[in-house]
């Protein structure tokens, strides 16, 4: 048994290819988590410093604050998609979790470009509008 942090990891070291691929879905999931906690953390004490600091007015270090929380977002959600797929492709490879696994894709693209949208004024596609 592994304990890391206090938690237990494994009864037993994995043997099968299975459960090895299981344990990469995990810890991919897991960099997500811990990427979304970062930039949040990030974040926030980079916004209290600049506060404190006054360098820049509320709006620039909102738009700041809120630009570094949608990054990270939109990092997560592409390394959640990538874990979804190694379960998906390699563990449960039937019809009814490929369709699943489509409509995740699809939730977290809309997710992506909504996010896009709201950092950068603008959809993916579109020119970018020139600042007045």
């Amino acid at each position: 048994m592994i304990n890391f942090f206090g938690l237990e990891i494994f009864n037993q070291i994995p043997e099968t290819a299975f459960e090895w691929i299981e344990i990469a879905s995990i810890f991919v999931e897991s960099v997500a988590v811990i990427i979304i906690l970062f930039g949040l953390v990030y974040g926030t004490i980079r916004f209290i410093l600049l506060t404190f600091q006054k360098k820049q007015t509320a709006k620039e270090r909102f738009r700041q604050y809120k630009h570094g929380l949608a990054k990270s977002l939109l990092l997560s959600l592409e390394i959640l998609v990538a874990a979804d797929v190694i379960r998906t492709v390699a563990l449960e490879p039937s019809l009814e979790s490929i369709l699943g696994l489509g409509m995740l894709v699809v939730i977290r693209t809309f997710l992506s470009w909504s996010l896009v949208v709201e950092m950068e004024g603008h959809w993916p596609w579109q020119i970018k509008p020139t600042e007045e």
